[in-house]
């Protein structure tokens, strides 16, 4: 079982893992290969062996989550509720090859980095295919939960500025 598998509250389940692109796969064992001699190599292999086997990048039923690290964990996760806009980066090569970085943008401030992976496209629709359901289901919050002085206009009969704004999704 991997780190996250042991996270996930009561009722959540895996829907979606990242995966790294075979070409981040191969670079380690090339630079194994062809610098091998040198302890350059061997220390580049080393490195990227242990990062590509260290990180887990999930998008569950709940939340989003990505993982790095062997002895200092960075755990970072966002809310299928708090979705609010994303970006891919691919290079000319990464759409090539498949691969590319993504940031999720959540509420606030709050940004989601995951490092260079296979099928970045792929994964923010799985990511946005489950918020979708999540909502249907009825399972996540309301998009902006009403503020004291909403709920004071709402009850006098004024209408709020907020409510007339369409929910905008991950692709819109």
């Amino acid at each position: 079982m991997n780190y996250i598998d042991h996270q996930l509250a009561d009722g959540e389940t895996i829907l979606v893992r990242g995966e790294f692109s075979w070409v981040q796969k191969a670079l380690p064992w090339l630079a194994l290969v062809f610098l091998g001699v040198v302890l350059v190599g061997i220390y580049l292999w080393v490195r990227e062996s242990v990062r590509l086997a260290t990180t887990e990048m999930v998008v569950t039923n709940r939340r989003l989550i990505v993982k790095k690290g062997l002895f200092n964990v960075d755990l970072d996760e966002l809310t299928l509720g708090s979705l609010e806009g994303a970006h891919i980066d691919q290079s000319f090569l990464g759409r090539m090859f498949g691969m590319g970085r993504l940031l999720v943008r959540g509420r606030g401030e709050t940004q989601l980095h995951f490092p260079t992976m296979a099928h970045p496209a792929r994964f923010l629709a799985a990511a946005e295919t489950a918020r979708i359901e999540a909502e249907r289901r009825g399972e996540l919050p309301p998009a902006d939960p009403p503020s004291p002085q909403s709920k004071a206009k709402a009850k006098s009969g004024a209408k709020s500025k907020t409510a007339s704004r369409p929910r905008r999704g991950l692709f819109g």
